[in-house]
């Protein structure tokens, strides 16, 4: 296969695996997408965001390993090793269940509002409530320390032993963001009823283990 499309198949799979678990941020998009509130404000932020980070650990991270050619190699082992452990977590969840994402409790109550209260609000009340909405998902997205080694540190390291072909691995990591957060956010009535079941996250967390294998396996075999 065209060494192109593995790395953009494997930005995809890889960035979907680790944006699909459960995590502060997901609980975000779908609360406001249950509300049916400033969804596009919060989908921006996040594919925004992970853009940036994206593209700096691509880019970052690259550029230290060409300075460095061994760190390729350890870069390639490094990677592997995370995802094999990342796949042996997900493996474990599919195994015992107990996985879950739930709005925050205010989703539901909003959704029972009345039109006619909704109708009534102030539009200092709709800008402060855009405001907190913004402060909270930048918070939850840049704050979290976790989120930014996985999405700077991690994804570059994988992305940098594809070489040249590592800016198509960035390409699917970002249609990956712009895909999860779209369809997560517009679609959250749809999907919450499913989202909220243990049955759904045991194949989710199954699908991502299996992809996470198959994704260390062709690092160390390239």
């Amino acid at each position: 296969m065209n060494p192109e499309i593995i790395a953009l198949l494997s930005g995809l799979g890889v960035c979907l695996g680790l944006i699909i678990s459960i995590g502060a941020q997901n609980a975000i998009v779908l609360r406001q997408g249950l509300r049916r509130e400033h969804v596009g404000l919060v989908v921006a932020v996040c594919i925004a965001s992970d853009v940036i980070l994206q593209t700096i650990g691509v880019a970052g991270v690259a550029t230290v390993v060409a300075a460095h050619p061994w760190l390729e190699t350890a870069g390639r082992w490094a990677g592997a090793i995370f995802l094999v452990g990342f796949a042996a977590v997900s493996a474990r969840r599919a195994w015992r269940g107990g996985g879950s994402l739930e709005a925050a409790p205010e989703a539901d109550a909003a959704g029972s509002t009345s039109g006619g209260a909704v109708a009534t609000r102030t539009r200092s009340s709709r800008l402060s409530t855009r405001a907190s909405t913004l402060a909270t998902i930048l918070a939850v997205t840049w704050l979290n320390p976790q989120a930014l080694v996985e999405t700077t540190v991690v994804l570059g390291s994988i992305a940098a032993p594809f070489g040249d072909a590592r800016w198509w691995f960035l390409a699917g990591g970002i249609a990956a963001a712009s895909i999860w957060f779209v369809g997560f956010g517009y679609g959250a009535r749809y999907l919450a009823p499913l989202m909220r079941t243990e049955r759904t996250w045991r194949i989710l967390d199954g699908g991502i283990a299996v992809v996470m294998l198959v994704i260390a396996v062709s690092l160390v075999a390239g």
